[in-house]
């Protein structure tokens, strides 16, 4: 399996928000570990992840309630 970070500009904005994509992201498998920046006017959500593809994690996002498109790297 191979560990892969994403990140994704969302709109995940607030500590409710947070609190209510954390069970479709904790009970995910695949997933290690995962943090939004609310600070960031982009809401960046950054996933760590074993063997979990980036359109997987996208799915969660969406089936969460929540919208998400992937950030480019420089």
């Amino acid at each position: 399996m191979e560990n892969k970070e994403f990140q994704f500009k969302t709109n995940i904005n607030c500590g409710g928000c947070v609190a209510s994509v954390t069970p479709h992201l904790n009970n995910a498998a695949g997933i290690c570990e995962w943090n939004v920046d609310t600070t960031n006017k982009d809401k960046v959500l950054t996933v760590k992840t074993e063997g979990v593809t980036r359109d997987q994690v996208l799915d969660l996002i969406k089936k969460a309630g929540f919208k998400a498109e992937p950030l480019v790297r420089e």
